[in-house]
C-alpha cells in the first residue's frame, strides 16, 4: 500500500492526506481482508502441524496438551464468506495471564467443556468460564429461559439450590460448546499480563473483530448465529464469542510473530 512520492519518500495511501476519504477507506478494507486471509493461512499450517482440529466434547486431559497455549474455536454453521472457505474462527482465548497462575491449557478448555461424569454429566459452571457465561446469556434470550434462572445467572457464586436448578441449562451450554472444533498453539511462556500468549490472543481477536470495520464486515456471522442473542453488545458487534480486545487495533507485526510460533 506504499508508493514513492516526488521526494523519494514512501507514502502510505491508507493514511496519507493526499488520498481521498473513500480511497483510504477502501484501502483499509482491502488491507484488513488481506490480513485476515493470512491469519487463516497460519491456522491452516497449524492444523497440518498438530494433525487436525479436535471437538471439545470428545477431548480429555490425557490427549497430550502443552502446559500453556492459545486456543482458536470454530463453530458448525458459521462459514467464512469474504476471506475464503471453511469455518470462521469465533473465539480466541488463553489462560494464566496473572503472575503466579498455575492454570494449564487443559484446565481452561475443560472449564469451557463442562463436566463429563458425576451426578450431572454434561453439566458445567458458567461462573467459572466466561465463554459458558456468554453462550448462556444468548441461549437464555433466544430460548426464553425461566425468569428465576435468568435472575440468578452470573455472579461469582450461588447457593447449591440455585446451581441444582441450573443443571439442565448448563447442559444446554455444554452441548452447544461441546460441538465446536478447535485448534491450539502451544506457547509455554511464564504466566503474566505481558506473556506472548496474551499478545497472540489480543491481536487475533482484534484482527477478527468487526467492531472497527469500515464498510462491509469481514466474514460476518450468519443470520442465525447464536451470538446475535448475546447480552454483550461487543459479542453482537464483533461476531466473536469474545468481549475483551474486540475494540483493540491489531499490531502490524502480529502475523509475523504468529507464523514464527507455528
Amino acid at each position: 500500500m506504499q508508493s514513492e512520492n516526488s521526494n523519494g519518500r514512501l507514502t502510505d495511501w491508507r493514511t496519507s492526506s493526499l488520498a481521498s476519504e473513500p480511497v483510504r477507506r477502501l484501502l483499509m478494507e482491502q488491507t484488513g481482508l488481506q490480513l485476515v486471509r493470512q491469519f487463516y493461512e497460519c491456522l491452516s499450517q497449524l492444523e497440518v502441524k498438530i494433525g487436525e482440529k479436535r471437538i471439545l466434547e470428545n477431548s480429555a486431559g490425557s490427549m497430550g496438551w502443552p502446559e500453556r497455549g492459545v486456543y482458536f474455536f470454530f463453530e458448525p454453521g458459521e462459514e467464512r464468506t469474504t476471506s475464503g472457505e471453511g469455518l470462521r474462527c469465533v473465539r480466541v482465548g488463553t489462560h494464566a495471564l496473572k503472575t503466579g497462575s498455575n492454570t494449564t491449557l487443559w484446565n481452561r478448555l475443560s472449564q469451557h467443556r463442562g463436566t463429563v461424569g458425576g451426578f450431572h454429566p454434561r453439566g458445567g459452571n458458567h461462573r467459572g468460564s466466561i465463554f459458558r457465561l456468554h453462550v448462556g446469556t444468548a441461549l437464555m434470550a433466544r430460548d426464553q429461559w425461566p425468569k428465576e434462572i435468568a435472575r440468578n445467572w452470573g455472579g461469582s457464586n450461588a447457593p447449591r439450590m440455585i446451581k441444582e436448578a441450573e443443571v439442565p441449562y448448563e447442559q444446554s451450554i455444554s452441548h452447544y460448546i461441546g460441538s465446536m472444533p478447535f485448534l491450539w498453539l502451544g506457547i509455554n511462556d511464564e504466566p503474566g499480563p505481558e506473556s506472548l500468549r496474551g499478545y497472540v490472543e489480543r491481536n487475533a481477536i482484534a484482527l477478527l473483530s468487526n467492531v472497527h470495520r469500515i464498510g462491509t464486515p469481514i466474514d460476518p456471522p450468519s443470520q442465525t448465529w447464536l451470538g446475535r442473542w448475546a447480552k454483550s453488545p461487543k459479542i453482537r458487534d464483533s461476531g466473536l464469542w469474545n468481549s475483551n480486545h474486540v475494540d483493540d487495533f491489531v499490531n502490524p507485526h502480529f502475523l509475523e510473530t504468529l507464523n514464527s510460533l507455528i
